[in-house]
């Protein structure tokens, strides 16, 4: 067998069904995406233009895809099948939905791309402006910029790309706040759909739901389906890309010297806006433009390397143009964010220049080269060694990740203000859980039993052993439908592994397996559970044996990866936020100018403020940072009231009422009574270090405002 579809002439009914409907997720989402950044550019991101070309898109795009795939290779699926893996997917949506998370404070990235996505809902534009009018023009002691936000060119810059708040700003639209925040677990349900379809085109259908469930009892991807992340629209563009990629390969046209270049072309700019979406993603489909140089290569081969040659140069055109939206997004709109990230950009741009001469040189001597080394593979002495070790560095590779922690411990020395940060969190995060205080370690030699967590060990050997057998196989020069796939999952899965470049403290840093690692493993895993089923088959081993296989290593995928979900699988965290902002925002007079006046309040709530209440609002330069102007013995944490009084002046010289906010009213007694705007007390993620996340910790928030009189000195 060859790991791929099983030869029928057609799909059935039921089959073509799967096919079309798993492609569709990552065809409207580029659409959507390809409608929206013009439009963001332009200042027009607006519900009603965005419906008529970015809906317009989605609709055609999606229709283009599953007519591709109702004319691909067929799949053994039965109505069944198709049933339980959109019952699985749905059940998703539902489930996610009803423990979905309300995280609206900016403490961590899921705010701030909610709040990201608030921003471009409603006013449909970027940067964001400073708003000094509101505060009687420009002075040094205001600070528009926070947490999640940058000061940057004379305007406030969101953090991160923005592919995934033009997304989550479709729920903002069609229901407010509510419906912004149960965009993720629909998102979530169509990447079950997704990796499914993978799953059924690279191992049969009748594997989809099984992929399909272990996929969905995931604890990350539970995580990443509750609130504002990027990683789930980033796996959906990845894995859809893969299916469409397939159905092109796959399928075999009436005249095959024409064999859908549009369709490859589509397939590379999926792959490349998952650049949008994360900057991460150019690492993740930085294999599609070496496999696309290798068919370029191959372009003089004849006979099934023929039929993938002429995917080559419209794959890469389309990828090029994918990661160039990506790239423009982030210069113009994200490049504060890309200067904070440039120690990890830039290698990763060196690798990409390799990659593309290496592809240039390969277009140019491939068709010399590659005919010499084939020979020498299929008839010479490589012919029987080199099978074998390709499947053994498939091992070797996993054996080193197994071994890592005991032969390493990942430290970083802090030098950037970030790294500081950083290492501050990580100590006190070890100190809240009974670990020996050193900020200098990130536990990224445990990265491999990160995995393991969440999937257990049989997904992990089958997933290895399935590489193995499809390394072989490749090396043996069979079964090339793999290679896109495969180089995709093994490259991210060991870059990533080896540096996930993330705060480590679970479940936030369980994000990182997500676009592409738990996905990747899970669709190999029950390739290899399918071949090790055949495998007893051939072997004339009966059926109940055979049965007795399925239902083992069927439970042996999806049980290990239950167990470790169950313990935070029913526990929705910062619920109430959405509701103590709407309170907050009601307690705010509607011509006030808001500032903040203390570090942790204005870290947390001034992009609020701003966004979500709609109202000017700064933080007020704090004593610690006032330079020469610092009062002596003056809180570091606080603002000066001498700053606070002159603000509050200029701000009723603008004709508007000055609020001062701040987490205790002790911190509002120079400047007026106060009165409590939010008394948040609700659950938060976990923060483990060293086990996987059980449980969740208890969250508290404050916040008091008071109004200064005319006046008061």
């Amino acid at each position: 067998m060859d790991g791929t579809w099983l030869d029928h002439a057609r799909w059935p009914s039921a089959g073509r069904v799967l096919a079309a409907v798993s492609i569709m997720p990552a065809l409207a989402l580029t659409g959507w995406l390809l409608a929206g950044l013009p439009l963001l550019l332009l200042g027009w991101f607006r519900p009603l233009p965005m419906l008529l070309l970015g809906g317009a898109l989605a609709a055609a795009l999606s229709v283009y895809g599953a007519r591709l795939a109702r004319e691909g290779e067929a799949a053994d699926a039965t109505a069944w099948h198709a049933a339980a893996t959109f019952g699985i997917a749905a059940a998703s949506v539902v489930f996610n939905g009803v423990f979905h998370s309300e995280q609206l404070v900016i403490r961590r990235d899921p705010a701030t791309y909610a709040q990201y996505a608030i921003w471009l809902a409603g006013r449909g534009s970027l940067p964001i402006p400073y708003g000094t009018a509101a505060f009687g023009g420009a002075d040094p002691a205001l600070v528009p910029a926070s947490v999640g936000v940058y000061d940057h060119g004379g305007a406030i810059v969101p953090q991160f790309m923005p592919g995934a708040p033009i997304i989550q700003a479709i729920g903002q639209w069609l229901g407010g706040v509510s419906g912004l925040l149960l965009v993720p677990p629909v998102l979530g349900g169509l990447a079950v759909l997704t990796v499914a379809g993978v799953a059924a085109r690279f191992a049969g259908a009748r594997w989809a739901p099984l992929a399909a469930l272990a996929f969905a009892v995931a604890l990350p991807i539970l995580y990443t389906s509750r609130t504002t992340f990027s990683e789930i629209p980033s796996l959906i563009l990845i894995f859809g890309g893969i299916a469409l990629a397939f159905d092109v390969c796959a399928r075999r046209p009436r005249r095959p010297r024409h064999a859908r270049p549009r369709a490859a072309a589509l397939a590379g700019l999926v792959f490349g806006l998952a650049v949008l979406v994360r900057i991460d993603g150019l690492r993740d489909v930085l294999p599609v433009a070496a496999y696309a140089g290798l068919l370029i290569a191959l372009r003089r081969g004849s006979g099934r390397g023929e039929r993938y040659a002429r995917m080559g140069p419209p794959l890469l055109g389309g990828l090029a143009v994918g990661v160039g939206l990506g790239f423009l997004a982030a210069y113009l709109l994200a490049r504060p964010y890309l200067d904070y990230l440039s120690d990890s950009v830039v290698p990763l741009l060196a690798i990409c220049a390799a990659v593309l001469a290496a592809t240039a040189a390969g277009a140019v001597l491939g068709p010399v080269i590659i005919p010499v080394a084939w020979r020498a593979v299929r008839t010479g002495r490589a012919a029987r060694w080199l099978p074998g070790l390709a499947a053994g560095l498939v091992a070797l590779v996993t054996l080193g990740l197994a071994v890592r922690p005991w032969v390493q411990t990942v430290q970083r020395v802090a030098t950037a203000e970030g790294d500081v940060q950083n290492a501050k969190f990580i100590m006190m995060t070890q100190l809240a859980n009974g670990l020996p205080p050193d900020p200098s370690r990130l536990y990224y030699e445990n990265s491999l039993y990160w995995v393991i967590w969440y999937v257990g060990v049989p997904v992990v050997v089958l997933a290895t052993l399935a590489a193995a057998v499809l390394a072989r196989r490749m090396a043996r020069g069979r079964g090339f439908v793999w290679l896109l796939p495969l180089a995709i999952i093994a490259w991210t899965t060991v870059t990533t592994l080896w540096r996930p470049a993330i705060t480590p403290d679970h479940p936030f840093a369980s994000r990182r397996l997500v676009p592409v690692i738990i996905p990747g493993l899970i669709v190999l895993a029950v390739w290899g559970l399918r071949w090790m089923w055949a495998r007893a088959r051939q072997a004339g081993y009966g059926p109940g044996v055979q049965r007795t296989l399925l239902g083992v290593g069927g439970a042996l995928v999806v049980l290990p990866a239950a167990v470790t979900s169950i313990g935070t699988a029913f526990s929705p965290v910062e619920r109430g936020e959405a509701a103590a902002v709407a309170r907050l925002c009601g307690a705010l007079p509607r011509d006030a100018s808001v500032l903040i006046v203390e570090r942790v309040t204005g870290d947390r709530f001034t992009q609020v403020v701003r966004g979500t209440c709609g109202l000017p609002v700064a933080q007020v330069r704090l004593s610690g940072e006032a330079g020469p102007a610092a009062v002596p013995g003056a809180d570091i944490n606080l603002a000066a009231p001498a700053d606070v009084r002159r603000l509050a002046g200029r701000i009723r010289s603008a004709g508007r009422r000055p609020v001062v906010l701040a987490a205790r009213p002790a911190q509002l007694a120079p400047y007026g009574p106060a009165t409590q705007v939010m008394e948040l007390r609700t659950r938060q993620d976990e923060r483990s270090l060293v086990d996987p996340p059980n449980g969740t910790w208890s969250l508290a928030i404050d916040v008091w405002m008071a109004v200064p009189p005319p006046g008061r000195p």
